[in-house]
């Protein structure tokens, strides 16, 4: 009895637990490599700056898989997972009995929501393997909380909703934000009103001047290898008409590629916090935005051009807006979690890094495949060809016996890419888990190869040598650290502020998330929480 008493007198004492988040704000940056941050972090005042100066920083979170792209950066931050297990090897691979590009998340059987256009396009998540972290916040909360992922590209906003969240992204055609039937039949009312406001066309016409004096950017206002596209030029001020008349897809392409975009997906954040009750109670709600605009600058004009600059200092003023609304809605920071990072870096011109001296060069993988295909045909006869996408190969046709493309005609195209000087290695897919990895690279293919759906061949060019058809502009897509290397950051509710210096993984995105919000890990992840940045409560 008195043992009894004592208990029960020990469980009354114990203090209460901690309520999750209201809500949880994730941020992608798109493109925004380590480098980038780093060097622009000084001038950053405004929502970006505060999360550096006040939460948990991570500069150097590098991911462990060997393509660096839009789809599958936000599906690994998502999930917690590698390809290899998700499934989204690329933002696109090629279906082998039809020889054609895939898009990642195109789904015929659930298309873009009341918008007839181009079939097998983006339009859901039927692709993905593995649970993201949407997912678990709709099974852990009994789908009672509520997850809204807005970007401007489908291939974002549709990894960061999952299968059970919401993904809204900007149709570049119509100027209006979509979705996929697989989220919804109809329009919410909230989407709707945002869409009638046509918030792009408040800058048709305009021009995007630079946010400071010219003397406070860094280098040259036109680089080496700078593109004009959409009628955008290569210096400042940049037209945003996309040389129309009035307003039409040239022009959402530049707009897409402007700091405006940035304020419009503020907007729609605004406008799915208030249409949703999201933050309005205590079941954990998520909110993810991806900024894409960075991403489109980094491509046209680099990642140390002046264009790259004003998009950061604009996005650190849009994200200033974005957080308040976030603290408003859960009622105070003491509600709210704030996770940022990238899904992916990027490189420089090949130019650019030329003329500091490096072995720098740009290598065309039209040519690429050509070569390696005229070469097959030269060996194994019939029509064998040799399809690139970024650091796959997939082999088509048949050879001159009638045969179907098998581990020697693999293994020959790999003995001929590892002749080519621009390459560091290439392996057959037959070989992948068998060959000596001396460099580590076979360590990050494996991690980012998926049966059926990754190449017949992988292969790895040398640092500073980019894969890009065009004379003018840059990409991404190397486990090389411009590529691969981007920051983490988590703020707010049950987060520990501070500098961590640690090379860490994307792959622990989620499962801190998820240990902060008190879900329960995503099914398949093989990330960590990263405990040494968390309170504990």
């Amino acid at each position: 009895m008195i043992r009894a008493l004592l208990l029960a007198a020990a469980l009354t004492a114990l203090p209460a637990l901690a309520r999750p988040p209201r809500l949880t704000l994730v941020i992608s940056v798109d493109a925004l490599g380590s480098d980038v941050l780093l060097r622009n972090r000084a001038r950053l005042k405004g929502g970006l700056g505060q999360l550096l100066n006040q939460g948990a920083f991570f500069p150097y979170a590098r991911y462990g898989q060997a393509e660096c792209r839009t789809a599958p950066g936000h599906t690994t931050l998502s999930t917690g997972a590698n390809p290899w297990r998700h499934g989204i090897v690329d933002n696109r691979w090629v279906e082998r009995s039809t020889m054609k590009r895939v898009l990642a998340f195109a789904d015929a059987a659930h298309p873009v929501l009341e918008a007839p256009l181009t079939p097998g396009q983006d339009s859901g998540p039927a692709h993905i393997q593995v649970e993201t972290l949407a997912d678990r916040l709709r099974v852990a909360t009994q789908e009672r909380g509520k997850a809204v992922a807005v970007s401007i590209k489908s291939h974002a906003a549709i990894p960061l909703a999952g299968r059970a969240g919401q993904a809204w992204w900007f149709d570049k055609g119509v100027g209006k934000f979509v979705t996929g039937t697989w989220y919804t039949k109809a329009f919410p009312e909230w989407m709707k009103a945002l869409n009638a406001r046509k918030l792009p066309e408040a800058s048709f016409g305009k021009k995007w001047e630079l946010m400071r004096p010219a003397s406070e950017y860094v280098g040259e206002d036109e680089g080496p290898a700078e593109s004009d596209v959409y009628g955008l030029g290569r210096t400042f001020p940049h037209p945003l008409d996309g040389g129309l008349p009035s307003p039409g897809p040239t022009f959402y392409q530049a707009f897409a590629v402007s700091p405006d975009s940035h304020d419009l997906l503020v907007e729609a954040a605004k406008a799915a916090i208030a249409g949703e009750g999201l933050g309005k109670d205590d079941v954990p709600d998520l909110l993810a935005v991806s900024f894409s605009g960075t991403d489109l600058v980094f491509h046209e004009y680099g990642p140390y051009s002046w264009e790259m600059q004003d998009t950061l200092l604009r996005l650190d003023k849009a994200m200033s807006g974005l957080i308040a609304a976030a603290e408003r809605a859960a009622g105070g920071r003491g509600n709210l979690v704030i996770a940022l990072s990238a899904d992916h870096g990027g490189a420089a011109a090949p130019e650019q890094w030329a003329a500091t001296g490096l072995a720098a060069k740009r290598v065309n993988p039209v040519e690429l495949a050509n070569g390696l295909t005229q070469a097959l045909r030269q060996q194994f006869g019939g029509d064998v060809t040799a399809t690139l996408e970024v650091l796959d190969v997939y082999l088509g046709g048949k050879t001159h016996q009638g045969g179907a493309v098998d581990a020697a005609v693999r293994r020959a195209a790999a003995a001929w890419l590892m002749k080519h000087p621009s390459v560091v290695t290439a392996v057959a897919s037959d070989d992948l888990l068998t060959a000596p990895d001396t460099a580590g690279y076979l360590a990050r293919m494996r991690k980012g190869y998926f049966p059926g759906r990754s190449g017949d061949v992988l292969f790895m060019v040398k640092p500073f040598h980019l894969l890009l058809s065009t004379p003018v502009g840059t990409s991404h897509g190397t486990p090389h650290a411009y590529d691969a290397q981007v920051p983490m950051l988590f703020a707010g509710k049950g987060v520990k502020p501070g500098v961590y210096l640690e090379e860490v993984d994307p792959v622990d995105f989620a499962p801190t998330l998820a240990a902060l919000m008190e879900l329960g890990m995503p099914a398949s992840a093989e990330g960590k929480p990263r405990a040494e940045a968390l309170t504990g409560r």
